[in-house]
């Protein structure tokens, strides 16, 4: 199971093709667009999320209401295209209009693609760069993930996400009573953080980084519950479950990191304090007394809660802006700016969220037999019939 995406963040559309799904999942374009209103919820988000009222169009591969097993397509029209159309419309322009309608850009923004992107592929123009490395991708990578977490409720598995940390603020309430309370609670905050004290604090700091022209980033967490035991692999190193997830998590635009369970916290750790131990009953079959290493073990999944965590940088594109040097004049300058978040981690919990959801089904699919979702379905209960009877 694989996708791929195409659009650039001022163009007339984005775009997402989806291949792999098993034919007979239901999927409706609701199931979709839950999560891209999610995704542009949040405190600190800027003007463009009023601009945008996401929604998704199914051009392909569901008919009446179903997957048919063909590819699907999925499309997300710019509502903010209409003011853009000259600027990146697909159609030559006269060479004594080019400076009047591209409104070319030859300053680089420390923290952003630009530089790089224009020397890989030799752009003096770097609109052609950031509309393409923009966040605004994400969008369709939801939409992708969306399908996914749609696949894995239909087999009993459920995911949520919070905020732990923004701009060093961190939530001192880290347990939940069930999976569905916490996104309750999380879905209710702001900044989908679970606990209320720290919520306002991180919203006070997002303001205060707004008024002095800076940016906060943060941490997100991830919790996916119902997972069989045995997905992912100790076979082979492409394939293991948590390198996929790291993959995923590090695709993301701004993560620059990522851990699982109690991840980097081990290394100040004793054995004894990072492994799970392992239990039998008759009700559960087998289980661990702990989840430290959150839900995997040898690149596979344990049956466990898996748990996985992003790390944030505060976004690049700041209103007191760093220092840069133009590529024309080679003079140096204070960036540009092209969007006015000042926090975007409460969405990015959301984009994590759909992108783990992504990789889980994706490994479900890819190990399994899904031709037709019936079947996947008995195939997933037979499996945790028996890991629990074995």
């Amino acid at each position: 199971m694989r996708y791929l995406t195409s659009g650039e963040s001022h163009g007339p559309q984005l775009t997402a093709i989806i291949e792999g799904l098993p034919a007979g999942l239901p999927l409706l374009s609701d199931d979709i667009n839950i999560e891209l209103a999610r995704r542009q919820k949040g405190h600190g988000r800027g003007r463009r999320m009023q601009i945008e009222k996401d929604t998704v169009q199914i051009t392909g591969g569901v008919r009446h209401g179903y997957t048919l097993g063909s590819p699907v397509a999925l499309v997300v029209e710019n509502n903010d295209w209409k003011h853009w159309t000259k600027i990146m419309g697909q159609e030559p322009i006269a060479p004594e209009e080019e400076d009047e309608i591209k409104r070319k850009i030859t300053r680089p923004r420390p923290g952003h693609a630009d530089l790089n992107g224009a020397l890989k592929y030799g752009h003096r123009d770097m609109r052609n760069v950031l509309e393409r490395s923009s966040a605004r991708e994400t969008t369709v990578r939801v939409a992708a993930g969306a399908v996914a977490k749609k696949l894995l409720a239909e087999l009993g598995i459920n995911i949520a996400s919070h905020v732990i940390e923004i701009g060093g603020i961190k939530s001192a309430v880290r347990e939940y009573e069930t999976l569905e309370k916490l996104k309750e609670i999380s879905e209710d905050s702001p900044v989908r953080c679970i606990d209320p004290n720290a919520a306002e604090q991180m919203m006070k700091a997002i303001d205060d980084a707004k008024e002095q022209g800076d940016s906060i980033g943060g941490i997100v967490e991830v919790i996916v519950e119902g997972m069989p035991p045995g997905v992912g692999s100790y076979v082979h190193y492409d394939r293991k479950l948590d390198s996929k997830l790291a993959s995923g998590i590090m695709s993301i635009n701004a993560f620059k990191g990522v851990e699982i369970g109690i991840g980097f916290e081990a290394a100040s750790k004793p054995g004894s304090e990072v492994h799970d131990e392992i239990a039998w009953s008759e009700e559960q079959g087998y289980y661990r007394k702990t989840n430290r290493l959150g839900g995997l073990e040898g690149g596979m999944s344990t049956g466990m809660p898996i748990v996985v965590r992003g790390v944030m940088k505060p976004i690049p594109t700041l209103y007191k802006p760093l220092q840069s040097v133009d590529i024309e004049t080679k003079e140096p300058f204070a960036a540009s700016i092209e969007r006015s978040d000042s926090c975007a981690v409460p969405a990015a919990a959301v984009v994590a969220e759909n992108v783990v959801a992504w990789e889980l089904a994706a490994a479900i699919v890819n190990q399994y037999y899904s031709d037709r979702f019936e079947t996947l379905k008995e195939i997933i209960d037979q499996q945790r019939a028996f890991a629990r009877d074995f």
